[in-house]
């Protein structure tokens, strides 16, 4: 299902990323039973509402283009760590309030063996203010953070000039746009598409809004 799922979205696994996948559901499962980070625990479940998921992204945006990406309320590591498995080439910081996720996220990447990836501990609107981390990264991903007028305040600040947000959204994206496309505007943005996305194996049509 990974394998195949993961050719649907355009994406040739290697044995190496399928074996990283497994390892990362696995340890997903462990550590849920002590810190609460997803609802869905089900094996199969977890490869197409995480990890097919989160490989969408690569459907809407050429990731080769890409160098560094933010992921800002990373969770238990959705989109960053799926993107860093993808595309190890990227340089990948995670970023989210709670320090019990910032350990899981620690967990994995050793336990995954992945390099040049970073977890920070902070809030959105703090580390924004960072000039070490302010218009530093090409991308910046985000998966059902906040409502878009709120999220593009967290996150517009992270992109450098010439790089994009990207969110992973609903279906039901129109409900934030009208409010959305106010906040993007006042923030320097502006709405370039959003893609309609099917997630493989799922009834999942999911809406990948680009921001440049």
């Amino acid at each position: 299902m990974l394998k195949t799922g993961a050719q649907q979205i355009g994406i040739n696994l290697s044995e190496t990323q399928i074996e990283q996948f497994l390892l990362y559901k696995d340890l997903l499962i462990e550590w849920n039973n002590k810190i609460n980070l997803t609802t869905i625990i089900d094996e199969e479940e977890i490869i197409k509402k995480h990890f097919l998921d989160c490989m969408t992204i690569a459907e809407a945006v050429d990731l080769s283009k890409v160098n560094t990406i933010i992921d800002v309320g990373s969770g238990a590591g959705f989109p960053g760590i799926v993107i860093k498995i993808i595309c190890p080439n990227i340089k990948v910081t995670l970023v989210d309030s709670l320090n019990k996720r910032i350990k899981f996220l620690n967990i994995v990447i050793n336990e995954l063996g992945l390099e040049n990836i970073e977890c920070i501990h902070s809030r959105a609107e703090d580390l924004g203010k960072n000039l070490s981390y302010r218009e530093k990264f090409d991308l910046c991903a985000s998966r059902a953070v906040a409502q878009l007028s709120v999220l593009s305040e967290y996150t517009l600040p992270f992109v450098k000039v010439g790089g994009m947000l990207v969110a992973l959204k609903g279906p039901n994206i129109e409900e934030e746009m009208s409010t959305g496309k106010k906040a993007i505007h006042i923030l320097g943005g502006k709405l370039d598409k959003i893609r309609d996305i099917v997630v493989p194996f799922t009834q999942l049509n999911h809406k990948i809004v680009i921001i440049g």
